[in-house]
């Protein structure tokens, strides 16, 4: 079933999600070759000169098909400073999940706990989800604190999990479920 991008737009009074499209090609291939965004994301260590069209384009698609739902994220002048997604949205149960990137001119501001929190509310509120989960290398503190702001626990740790390329990592599954108390 087809996923209708949110109405009103999701947005406070720092950052909006606009949902994904190929205008946002050209700024996420500069944020997809931040060496954090390399190293803590499914993001290829060498990127090929299709992959940004491609991600996106999987996103669009995913709005068609239900399984996903992608977002720039968007400064208060409109300007593309990350990106926020919620997928895995066709398995069974009423789950899923969360990944974000944030380009490093926006980081410590807190533009992710921003997107994720917005994107959380949307998921529990319009998407009827019961349960959403974060994966996050557990050397990455950052991302681990904006877990913590936007009310997501960690469950457990998967130790040397496959990440990608060969590459293994330690990777902490943080969750929300809609029963849990609200984050103020």
């Amino acid at each position: 079933m087809p996923l209708s991008p949110p109405d009103p737009p999701l947005a406070d009074d720092a950052i909006a999600l606009e949902p994904l499209a190929q205008r946002h090609v050209p700024a996420f291939e500069t944020l997809i070759l931040d060496p954090d965004v390399v190293r803590f994301t499914m993001v290829p260590t060498r990127p090929d000169g299709t992959f940004t069209s491609n991600w996106i384009a999987r996103y669009e698609r995913g709005w068609q098909e239900g399984s996903r739902a992608g977002f720039a994220i968007l400064d208060a002048e409109g300007a593309p400073i990350g990106f926020a997604g919620l997928f895995g949205l066709e398995e069974p149960g009423a789950e899923g999940e969360i990944g974000y990137i944030v380009g490093p001119p926006a980081r410590g501001r807190g533009v992710a706990v921003r997107a994720v929190s917005l994107l959380t509310r949307w998921g529990f509120d319009e998407l009827g989800l019961e349960r959403i989960e974060l994966r996050i290398d557990t050397q990455n503190e950052a991302s681990a604190k904006v877990a913590e702001r936007a009310g997501y626990r960690v469950d457990v740790v998967l130790r040397s999990k496959h990440f990608k390329e060969g590459l293994r990592t330690d990777l902490g599954v943080w969750s929300r479920l809609r029963s849990d108390v609200p984050k103020l």
